[in-house]
């Protein structure tokens, strides 16, 4: 049996207890004699919780007992998540995080430090939830050259998005009632300013580059501008509208072989028959594509409870199979810059007013790929064929000021 303890005791970190209790056996199967949670370090008493005997509010309890080989961080932030985890390795002790923010901000320096210390520094659930994406990334699709990964990664902002097209509901309407049921935060702004996503794809762009790309590098845009109008234009032209995270390989102008990638967090209209078109409610989806395998697709719960526990304990496993050596996972901490998002390639849809129409066409003239019928007398709908964004709002300025400017997938 192996002994493990859990940093923070919230909704991941109960969830963990409760894949460990409820799926022993299954875990069991993987790991002789299962794992077992010895200690649950948290601020707090949980005087109801059946696991109240072995909460702990000190972290040397955990660090000082030999018989603790894993644990898992669920305390989300920065600190003192980072220092726990680093003691935690320094003792040979392997962590298994779900916190994206703490992974993305420092998981090279982590996991130098696991692998100095003969144990892993794990993180599948991270980016995700519940959805196995990171280690088929890393194994599974070891052998590919990963050219794209274009996700929906954050379930808050896509059941939003769901709700205002299914009902025409508006984007405040549907935040509070999103908030009411738990799915967004008091706070919002990480979810629907697209930070979550951006630090989401952020880990994933390192990891299929082998380099370091930084969030604060990241060309990142939420959902608060998106409008019930918006979606009324994409529905009628056989559209969804999703907040994605998409990160590809770029074309290199220099032709020295230096590695270029495109980054970016951003609403897209998405055509319908895409597979990520169907994606809705709270659900998460990611797409990638290798030069030899095409499409892949991973669907699931992003987030969640026990989706999010399940995941958490897939790696509590993997870590358990490996104790006395290093789960290896490669991530240089070498910056790499993304391209500028000016000098990325996207179509967009643009709604203008009516008056500007003429003087639109003129300025965009053979830029403009389609124009879309009229609902509105009082609006000109287009969209653009590709080009490169710096030269997008360039003539953009030119033509007017936009009522609505989304990227087209």
């Amino acid at each position: 049996m192996i002994q493990a303890a859990i940093f923070g005791f919230g909704n991941i970190g109960s969830g963990v207890a409760a894949v460990l209790e409820e799926n022993c056996k299954q875990v069991a199967k993987a790991v002789p004699g299962g794992i077992h949670v010895k200690y649950i370090l948290d601020i707090r008493d949980f005087p109801d919780s059946p696991f109240a005997d072995r909460i702990v509010h000190d972290i040397d309890v955990i660090l000082s007992d030999p018989e603790i080989k894993v644990v898992c961080e669920t305390m989300g932030g920065k600190e003192p998540a980072f220092t726990f985890s680093k003691r935690a390795l320094e003792k040979g002790i392997s962590v298994c995080s779900s916190n994206k923010e703490l992974v993305e901000a420092f998981g090279p320096e982590l996991l130098r430090i696991a692998s100095e210390n003969h144990c892993s520094y794990l993180f599948e659930a991270s980016v995700g939830g519940g959805i196995p994406l990171l280690t088929p990334l890393l194994q599974n699709l070891a052998q590919e050259e990963i050219q794209s990964v274009t996700g929906i990664l954050n379930g808050t902002t896509n059941y939003i998005l769901t709700k205002m097209e299914r009902y025409g509901a508006d984007y405040a309407q549907v935040l509070k009632e999103a908030q009411d049921l738990g799915y967004a935060e008091r706070n919002p702004a990480a979810d629907v300013e697209g930070h979550d996503t951006g630090r989401k794809i952020s880990i994933i762009s390192s990891l299929i580059s082998g380099k370091t790309i930084r969030f604060d590098d990241i060309y990142t845009e939420g959902i608060t501008k998106i409008t019930p109008v918006d979606f009324t234009w994409a529905k009628a032209n056989g559209y969804s509208i999703k907040l994605l995270g998409r990160s590809k390989k770029a074309a290199d102008p220099s032709g020295d072989g230096t590695a270029q990638i495109e980054v970016m967090t951003a609403p897209f209209l998405v055509k319908e028959g895409h597979p990520l078109y169907g994606v809705c409610d709270v659900f998460n989806g990611v797409l990638v594509h290798g030069n030899m395998v095409d499409d892949v697709m991973f669907y699931g719960r992003g987030a969640g409870k026990l989706p999010t526990g399940s995941a958490v304990v897939a790696d509590m496993i993997l870590a358990a199979k490996n104790i006395g050596q290093t789960v290896p996972v490669e991530w240089n901490p070498e910056v790499l810059v993304p391209v500028p998002s000016g000098e990325c390639i996207n179509a967009f849809f643009v709604r203008m007013n009516s008056t500007d129409a003429e003087k639109t066409r003129t300025v965009f003239a053979d830029k403009i790929s389609a124009v879309w019928s009229a609902q509105d007398d009082a609006e000109f709908v287009f969209v653009t064929c590709q080009m490169q964004e710096n030269c997008f709002f360039d003539l953009l300025g030119k033509a007017g000021e936009a009522l609505s400017v989304i990227r087209v997938l």
